[in-house]
């Protein structure tokens, strides 16, 4: 799918079809998608897998219709393990990346007094998970400081990590309220050298970087699969290490589909990551993130994660130049997420705005980021994070309509 970018490109990342790309993505043509930290728009390739699947089970039946399409949905854990550099006895399929999430922390057996080590930027729900278990298990939630430019501090939390000597260490690879990309596989190679167990969550970044577990040197990997990646809603993944699951870390409840019920009183988790998962499944689903996971490789991640970052950069030049816009993106590496705020507008009336002009965006608020919006002493924000198949004609017309929100102010 590499070929020239139309003339009107600004971006210096590589090459790729994006005639061909956008062809293949519907929705391109009913509105600038700018939320794709949210949700990507489907890909025609996925959208007709999922249907073909819903038109089978019409047919002939849900059962009937998952073991006729037994070999493709085998598929699923073998093309996001390609994606992700694992086998496919280490993927789990979830109903979200949070699903996922929690079902990873249900398998660690916590005390009173514990410590889970997770930075200031990690995601909402994940940390109100670390407070549930303070608030259940008596654990104690230590956050490592940021870098006075943004992003954790890896050696104060290395340091930490020595001290501390933590039950369990997290971080969200890209946060949900800005463009920082933390330092993961920094953060992962000390967890190496003091045998600690590591969580990432790459619900942001898989799809628009790559993805490789044995560099990040991660126990627990967890993803949606319906941002970047361009999956259907209502779906994720999670990867479990071999020596996770060598370990017995089985989640709090396993079912039928994750254990065997060997006797009266007894019963024996699977060996593979299968014991993370559930008996029921949404079958189209699960084919249409199989799809997903084959168009981005096929795309090229490599390519992708050098042209949607840009498109970021664009974007946010663009955006600084405008009078009463604040860029908030903070940190050494940036990615494809932006997010500003604007005087004189609320929130929900901005974002309204934005619809009319049919710009799809997210808003942030403080509660999503208690750290790291209270640091740039904001209430809430617009995000947007354009993707490979957005264009720089785009990203200018955006730009135009903030500006002219920003001049109008209700």
């Amino acid at each position: 799918m590499r070929a020239n970018n139309s003339a009107t490109e600004r971006t210096t990342a590589p090459l790729l079809d994006i005639e061909a790309l956008r062809a293949d993505t519907p929705g391109v043509a009913e509105v600038i998608h700018l939320n794709n930290s949210g949700c990507g728009l489907l890909a025609t390739p996925v959208l007709e897998t999922m249907l073909e699947h819903l038109r089978l089970e019409a047919r002939i039946g849900g059962y009937e219709a998952s073991a006729a399409r037994s070999a493709e949905v085998q598929g699923f854990y073998a093309e996001l393990a390609a994606l992700i550099n694992a086998q496919p006895r280490n993927i789990a399929f979830a109903s979200s990346a949070t699903h996922a999430y929690s079902t990873a922390l249900s398998a660690i057996a916590f005390e009173p007094g514990d410590v889970i080590l997770t930075t200031r930027n990690d995601f909402i729900s994940n940390q109100i998970a670390f407070l549930s278990l303070r608030k259940r298990f008596g654990v104690r939630v230590v956050h490592a400081p940021d870098l006075p430019e943004g992003g954790v501090d890896v050696d104060a939390m290395a340091a930490l990590m020595r001290s501390e000597r933590p039950r369990l260490v997290a971080a969200t690879h890209i946060p949900t309220n800005s463009g920082l990309v933390q330092p993961i596989a920094e953060i992962g190679r000390h967890c190496r050298e003091l045998d600690l167990l590591y969580l990432v969550d790459a619900c942001q970044s898989v799809g628009l970087y790559p993805i490789d577990v044995e560099e990040i040197g991660c126990d627990l990997l967890t993803s949606t699969c319906r941002k970047f990646l361009r999956g259907p809603r209502g779906s994720g993944f999670l990867y479990v290490s071999d020596r996770v699951l060598e370990a017995g870390h089985e989640p709090l409840f396993v079912d039928m589909r994750g254990a065997r019920w060997t006797g009266p009183d007894t019963y024996q988790a699977v060996e593979t990551a299968g014991r993370f998962e559930e008996w029921e499944f949404p079958y189209a689903t699960v084919l249409g993130c199989a799809a997903a996971a084959r168009y981005a490789r096929q795309v090229g991640v490599e390519v992708v994660a050098q042209r949607s970052p840009a498109l970021g950069a664009e974007l946010r030049e663009l955006l600084a130049e405008i009078p009463g816009v604040a860029v908030l993106d903070r940190g050494r590496v940036l990615g494809a997420m932006v997010t500003f705020s604007i005087e004189g507008w609320q929130a929900e009336p901005f974002k309204a705005a934005m619809d009319a002009r049919r710009i799809n965006s997210a808003l942030s608020f403080r509660e999503f980021a208690q750290f790291d919006f209270a640091d740039k002493n904001v209430t809430w924000c617009l995000r947007l994070s354009p993707h490979y198949y957005n264009t720089s004609d785009e990203l200018a017309e955006v730009a135009a309509a903030v500006a002219e929100l920003a001049r109008v102010r209700p």
